[in-house]
């Protein structure tokens, strides 16, 4: 494998496991909030604001 080969190899991965933790990561956040929604906040608690 030449160096061009090898660079376009290690270019395809980083890219490709940047992503893959980065849509774990988004993943993990929306499983958080499904399971410790926030709660609701009143509309008279905003008025007195």
């Amino acid at each position: 494998m030449d160096k061009w080969a090898f660079g376009i190899t290690m270019m395809v991965v980083g890219v490709g496991g940047t992503f893959l933790t980065l849509a774990i990561l988004i993943w993990s956040i929306q499983l958080m909030k499904l399971l410790f929604p926030l709660p609701a906040e009143d509309s008279d608690t905003k008025k007195r604001s």
